[in-house]
């Protein structure tokens, strides 16, 4: 595959509404599939995602939107997923699922910018860790 040197980068924007998370579902398994991620990689990928949105939706400012953003790299897939929210809080990391999320994609980390948006980083390597 022939990326730039930092790699592809897909964005997608949605309202943030949870009635909207199968097209994030489907993008992500389109691009890790695209990576030639196996079937289990993949569906962990999905399930990540979903459990990153389900974290971050609740606090979601009403009629904003959700951001993805999605880095396509030789080996990996990073996926960054973020929201407005009422107040700039992000995700406890002593949760069972914080800890799921960290089986499922390997890498993560959550951030929250002055304007008070909380994103939730994600990195899958193919055949790395993060499978359960």
């Amino acid at each position: 595959m022939a990326m730039g040197p930092d790699g592809d980068f897909v964005q997608l924007r949605l309202p943030a509404d949870g009635a909207y998370l199968s097209v994030l579902r489907t993008a992500t398994a389109g691009l890790a599939a695209r990576l030639d991620f196996t079937l289990d990689e993949i569906e962990d990928l999905r399930i990540a995602v979903d459990e990153a949105c389900a974290m971050l939706l609740p606090d979601a400012v009403p009629g904003g939107d959700l951001s993805c953003i999605f880095t396509l790299t030789e080996n990996a897939l990073v996926v960054s997923v973020s929201v407005p929210t009422t107040g700039g809080r992000l995700p406890s990391r002593d949760t069972f699922a914080w800890t799921v999320l960290n089986a499922l994609a390997g890498e993560v980390d959550a951030a929250a910018d002055e304007h008070d948006r909380v994103s939730i980083t994600m990195t899958k390597k193919r055949g790395g860790t993060g499978l359960l």
